[in-house]
């Protein structure tokens, strides 16, 4: 693996990262509330500012950047030079999904509850080749109670939204396969990535076993181990991104074995994406210490749809 080199700096909680055809990235600032767009050269401009907790993001089929916002679902606090995020928080604005104009920085919400329930704290999220797009409600976490919440499924034009595998335990990243038959989930806390089959957009169809989510288990990281946000590669390998050990671990489809484990130097590293004509070039968000990194990577990341 090719050297982590540091692309920008200066970010506040960094997450989300989007690679658009003229090598920019756009991130969500978690903590601030703002969206960035991150030139080759390191220039970072704000634009947009949606307020809340911007979180997970993907361009949709209308060009525009669909946004997991969790509503402030975090605070942040300063430990040892890291900003870390934690919960219960302060300041909760409800949870939602939001349109961002990229050129000119207006927002509208898309969906804000599903079946008459509030989104609590929207995470991430990634479109099919069809228009609608899969995400997450990574939910909060109280002083005694946890929510419990899933997957859902949702059209980009905001005319149908639907709860599709629940429950889960903190579901974070998200993330289908090549050939777009299977939805890769990862767990925080629990440190398990699952996955279900789709019989059809937005229909997962659950396995036998113990758990009434209905999940394949993937992989169970072991040790102090959390995970975030994940990527799939071209060859179907889940890249999710490890907290703790300050990562990307990536699982192989077919085994759920440990293909490689890439370190960054950030044990709040949170997600990844991949640009490049070859989409050789991995952008990595490390988030603790507020940073923008790139590398090339051992294999060329998968093409989403509707990717600018």
């Amino acid at each position: 693996m090719s050297e982590i080199k540091v692309m920008a700096s200066g970010l506040h909680f960094p997450e989300g990262p989007v690679a658009m055809s003229d090598g920019s990235v756009v991130v969500v600032e978690i903590q601030t509330g703002h969206i960035a767009r991150v030139a080759p050269d390191g220039t970072v401009t704000r634009v947009a500012d949606t307020g809340g907790g911007p979180n997970g993001a993907a361009i949709g089929p209308d060009g525009k950047l669909y946004v997991c916002n969790n509503g402030a679902a975090f605070d942040y606090v300063e430990m040892d030079g890291m900003t870390v995020p934690v919960q219960p928080p302060t300041n909760h604005s409800g949870g939602r999904i939001e349109r961002v104009d990229l050129d000119t920085g207006a927002f509208e919400v898309v969906y804000d509850s599903c079946d008459g329930r509030p989104l609590r704290g929207p995470n991430d999220l990634v479109f099919d080749a069809h228009g609608g797009f899969y995400f997450t409600d990574h939910g909060i976490r109280d002083h005694r109670t946890s929510d419990r919440t899933g997957v859902f499924y949702a059209q980009a034009d905001g005319s149908s939204i639907a709860e599709i595998i629940m429950p889960l335990d903190a579901p974070n990243g998200i993330g289908l396969s090549p050939d777009g038959t299977r939805v890769y989930v990862a767990e925080t806390y629990t440190a398990c990535v699952w996955w279900w089959e789709l019989e059809a957009p937005g229909k997962a169809k659950p396995a036998q076993g113990l758990l009434p989510h209905g999940g394949t288990l993937l992989n169970r990281l072991p040790g102090f181990q959390f995970l975030d946000s994940l990527g799939v590669d071209g060859e179907g390998n889940v890249a999710v991104a490890t907290l703790g050990s300050g990562g990307i671990t990536s699982l192989s489809p077919d085994e759920g074995s440990i293909v490689e484990f890439v370190e960054t130097g950030d044990l709040l590293t949170t997600n990844i994406c991949w640009g490049g004509d070859d989409l050789r070039t991995a952008y990595i968000t490390l988030s603790a210490s507020g940073r923008l990194a790139e590398t090339e990577w051992a294999r060329p990341g998968l093409a989403l749809a509707f990717s600018a």
